[in-house]
């Protein structure tokens, strides 16, 4: 073989030299676009320490926060929207009495009665307060204090007790704010805090600093210092009911040492307690607690926009963003993790509903017992069984998501509600027996808002319906 042949067969074809220039320079290409991504995401993330404007220890606009914290603004605001409802929740606002006529009763003689609807987002907080038929001018200022960012700037201006003792409509000028930024966040580090003296109070009462919180317990206690329950000591000065601890017994105990009353019950005249909204309560009884999972966790998870990751502030229900809420931890599809969390409230749903009919039953046996003639004296142990077993169904069922956040504690709560109902209302045949009735009382017709309230305004008139 030939020189020449042997220098042919070795020499590579033309096509080659280009194809390995075109593959180096793609390399290269995609490399300085990785950079360059990377270097833009570093930017991204330090922008916002790099525009910070000072924001006023007590500012309660929160389009001025926005300016710093565009992100978090532009997703607080979509708290505006009425979202799609969920089976049992979100922000639209259901009309609970038309939903369930037996409130009415089991209300009969307090405001609800009369107006109870589910409440929006946090961006129509004063809407919502001013516009209830359930707050009026008459109402202490105490109404305003977890409805606006306007409320730490007043309690500074004129002292938690001096706050309190105003009066709502003297404030309603002064309060323009709905929930937002300062309510949570120190505005020089925009680290949690609490603005709120009443859970700092509690945290006192059960000797315990909430200084000392961590700051994932944070993200649950800025939630705790108004999705709680609540009572207006000496009338006026608002006032967790934590000292014993927070159960629903203890809590039951709390009010029973302190002889507190909301309302007496306009049927069975019974010393009445109303609970509020006690979600922490009931989630601090719960599994997500029990496993240092947060409130805003779930309702208020992260978000990540290029290279910047932050806490979305649209609060709403998870089952509306589950991508990011349940199914962070919960590797199921988004329909079964739906299906899980809808069939949990609806058991919890079911037995709160039987404990309803076993309240009003026990309302109604009081009053026709009143209409019999027994002795209020022999009534009282009655009262007592339906004063704690309406606060405990209330315990669950004002609480938001229908029991989710402690299924079993709220399940054993609602069972604990109809054992001391059926109890008073076994008291009460007796009493009646003793009088000869042995018929059950003759009860109207609830089936619907409409007449449940004329029975109710007939009871509260003095024209009490003939129930023997």
């Amino acid at each position: 073989m030939s020189n020449t042949e042997s220098s042919s067969e070795k020499q590579l074809p033309r096509w080659v030299g280009p194809l390995v220039f075109s593959m180096t320079a793609g390399i290269i290409l995609v490399l300085a676009l990785l950079a360059v991504s990377i270097m833009e995401r570093r930017w991204e993330a330090q922008r916002p320490a790099l525009v910070l404007k000072p924001i006023a220890q007590w500012e309660p606009d929160n389009a001025v926060w926005g300016q710093n914290y565009p992100r978090e603004y532009e997703s607080y605001l979509r708290t505006r929207a009425t979202n799609p409802p969920t089976l049992f929740g979100g922000a639209t606002q259901r009309d609970y009495l038309e939903r369930d006529p037996l409130q009415v009763i089991l209300f009969a003689g307090y405001p609800f009665s009369k107006e109870y609807k589910q409440a929006r987002g946090h961006y129509h907080a004063i809407e919502d307060v001013t516009g209830t038929k359930r707050v009026t001018a008459a109402n202490m200022a105490t109404c305003w204090t977890c409805k606006s960012t306007d409320v730490p700037r007043l309690m500074a201006e004129m002292g938690v007790d001096g706050f309190y003792k105003n009066h709502f409509a003297d404030l309603k000028a002064r309060v323009t704010h709905p929930i937002g930024c300062q309510d949570c966040h120190d505005p020089a580090t925009m680290n949690l805090r609490i603005t709120r003296p009443a859970l700092k109070e509690a945290f006192a009462a059960q000797g315990r600093k909430i200084e000392d919180a961590t700051h994932q317990e944070m993200r649950s206690l800025v939630c705790a210092q108004c999705h709680v329950e609540y009572y207006f000591k000496d009338k006026y000065y608002l006032t967790f009911p934590w000292a014993k601890g927070l159960n629903v017994d203890q809590i039951i105990s709390y009010y029973d040492e302190i002889k507190f009353t909301d309302y007496v019950h306009a049927v069975s005249k019974t010393p009445m307690l109303k609970a509020q909204h006690p979600d922490f309560e009931v989630y601090s009884q719960g599994i997500h607690a029990a496993r240092g999972v947060a409130c805003a966790d779930c309702h208020m998870p992260y978000r990540s926009e290029g290279g910047v990751k932050f806490t979305d502030h649209h609060v709403q229900s998870p089952l509306l963003n589950i991508a990011n809420s349940c199914a962070v931890c919960h590797r199921w599809g988004e329909d079964e993790i739906r299906q899980r969390v809808e069939g949990i409230q609806a058991k919890v749903q079911a037995v709160k509903l039987n404990a309803e009919q076993a309240l009003v039953g026990a309302h109604l046996d009081i009053a026709a017992a009143m209409q019999a003639g027994v002795a209020e004296a022999g009534l009282a142990p009655a009262r007592q069984l339906v004063r704690h077993a309406q606060f405990r169904w209330d315990f669950v069922s004002a609480n938001n998501g229908v029991g989710f956040h402690a299924p079993q504690e709220c399940t054993r709560i609602l069972a604990d509600a109809i054992n001391e109902a059926q109890q008073a209302r076994l008291a009460v045949a007796r009493l009646l027996a003793a009088k000869g009735i042995s018929a059950a009382p003759n009860y109207p017709d609830l089936s619907t808002r409409e007449k449940a309230a004329a029975v109710m305004k007939a009871f509260e008139a003095g024209e009490k319906p003939n129930l023997l």
